[in-house]
């Protein structure tokens, strides 16, 4: 399966929150990789407080799914200057937690078909909500 520009974000946003929960540095995430013939490259930057910002473009285009999660993963686990059992640990809770979205289906999937909602399925309409009410008729509340 090719990789795509939705299933890039979905998985830097949950990688963020693993790293985030982890209390490890949350890279941000981009592609392509400004460097001609390269599949992933990092850059690290101090940032205005004193802290370090680290940025990991990846390469989507031509390349199967898997790597490109494969190279964002390592992305983490690279700007966290993670290794052993360590990095080991870390890289198995990232691959099961985009692994656990993918389940779900709340990660966007290739093909023509649509992805599953997170409200319900409901289209146009956030979870809890009803539609407009015919003119005349009283508001309904939901609570």
């Amino acid at each position: 399966m090719e990789a795509s520009s939705l299933r890039f974000a979905a998985a830097a946003r949950t990688l963020g929150e693993v790293a985030r929960a982890a209390g490890l540095v949350v890279p941000s995430f981009r592609s392509p990789p400004r460097l001609a013939g390269v599949d992933r490259t990092m850059k690290r930057q101090s940032d205005a407080l004193g802290g370090e910002a680290v940025t990991v473009a990846v390469r989507i285009k031509g390349r199967p799914w898997v790597s490109v999660l494969a190279d964002m993963i390592d992305g983490v686990i690279l700007s966290n200057s993670l290794s052993g059992s360590t990095a080991g640990a870390a890289r198995t809770v990232m691959w099961a937690a985009v692994e656990a979205d993918a389940m779900r289906g709340t990660a966007p999937h290739e093909g023509g078909g649509v992805a599953r909602q997170r409200n319900g399925g409901r289209s146009g309409q956030s979870a809890g909500r009803r539609g407009p009410q015919p003119a005349g008729q009283p508001q309904t509340r939901v609570a």
